[in-house]
């Protein structure tokens, strides 16, 4: 069986963790941020280098260190930084240093005031390493009283925090890349893992319950038993093939050909990257936040998320967010559609594997 899924929450990769991608062709300018360079030329790097150098500058700056993304236009590695003493650090070592105005303890207040004040259904925030702000985007259910008061709250956080709003509804893409189902009704599948030395695949957790079974068809013999479902605070499951199901590991790109997939990956902002499920198949887009906190209304709220501006609509749902090789996300939920567009949450593949105890495969 081919691989689809969809989204969310932390394990950590060192390198991926600290990098954060600006899509190319982006440029940044603020009264807030400086980008003097001095003698200094930036070194040209892979993503994979970048990640390298995002963690030996980590540990040799600590709290100055304001976060980092990758310039994909510029090959190059971006570093926030609080003085130029630190941004002078960051140009020896071959990065490209940015003085900024909020540090990274300042940014985490901020997100901490958001989830006290302004825990309304229909929100989301996350960190922007780009503009150095947490952007908080309403989508079109917050209104009226609701809105005025996350508007008061933001505006609060001054220079901290921006408001957005979204045209469409935030919500889990129930009902989703090959097509799994259950009797709660269709998502689609993430990636084929291994635990335990024997065969599972991963998806969402908003999916299904554990103890639920799965076909490839709708009505369809079971393939396999959710053995662990998390939502919300994370949005993953587990589920533990029976019987002699294929199980390759790579993802269905809907052309007749598959993406083997090698690998898990941490997203990066700015990061290429492809979804896969099974009621639109396969689109691209970029990633635009990392450590996205989602209110899906009726107490539904998801932490950790990637965010991104991939479409996806229901029955997406646990499909493959990869880049190459690499598995990604599992596709959560967003607004909007592939018509329109919008934004798309997806759960860290990494995280889900820490939990399990899985690898791919």
């Amino acid at each position: 069986m081919k691989h689809r899924r969809i989204p969310r929450r932390k394990a950590t990769m060192a390198a991926g963790a600290a990098v954060a991608i600006v899509a190319a062709g982006v440029t940044f300018q603020s009264a807030n941020a400086s980008d003097n360079t001095e003698q200094f030329t930036p070194k040209t790097l892979s993503v994979s280098a970048a990640g390298s150098l995002a963690v030996s500058l980590r540990a040799d700056l600590g709290s100055d260190e304001a976060g980092v993304y990758y310039d994909a236009k510029a090959k190059a590695l971006v570093v926030n930084v609080v003085d130029e003493d630190a941004a002078k650090t960051v140009r020896e070592a071959g990065g490209k240093a940015r003085v900024v105005e909020n540090t990274l303890a300042e940014l985490k207040s901020a997100r901490t005031a958001l989830t006290d004040k302004a825990t309304i259904p229909g929100t989301s925030w996350a960190t922007d390493p780009v503009s150095n702000k947490v952007i908080v985007t309403a989508d079109r259910t917050v209104e009226g009283a609701e809105l005025a008061k996350l508007t008061k709250v933001v505006e609060g956080l001054g220079a901290k925090a921006e408001l957005k709003k979204s045209a469409g509804e935030f919500k889990p893409f129930v009902s989703g890349g090959d097509a799994i189902h259950s009797g709660g009704g269709r998502c689609s599948l993430g990636f084929n893992v291994v635990k335990d030395g024997e065969p599972h695949f991963i998806t969402a957790g908003h999916c299904g319950k554990s103890g639920s079974e799965w076909s490839d068809s709708e009505g369809g013999a079971a393939i396999g038993t959710m053995v662990d479902s998390q939502f919300p605070g994370n949005d993953f499951a587990l589920v533990k093939y029976s019987g002699d199901t294929a199980h390759a590991s790579e993802v269905n790109l809907y052309n007749g050909s598959a993406q083997a997939i090698a690998k898990a990956g941490e997203a990066t902002v700015g990061m290429k990257v492809q979804r896969s499920g099974s009621t639109t198949q396969v689109h691209d887009g970029e990633v635009t936040g990392l450590d996205a906190t989602v209110n899906y209304g009726n107490g539904d709220v998801v932490e950790g998320l990637i965010q991104t501006n991939v479409c996806a609509e229901p029955g997406d749902s646990g499909g493959s967010l990869f880049a190459g090789d690499a598995a990604i996300g599992l596709t959560s939920g967003g607004s909007g559609d592939c018509t329109a567009g919008g934004e798309t949450f997806f759960q860290p593949v990494t995280e889900a594997l820490s939990t399990f105890g899985a690898e791919i495969g």
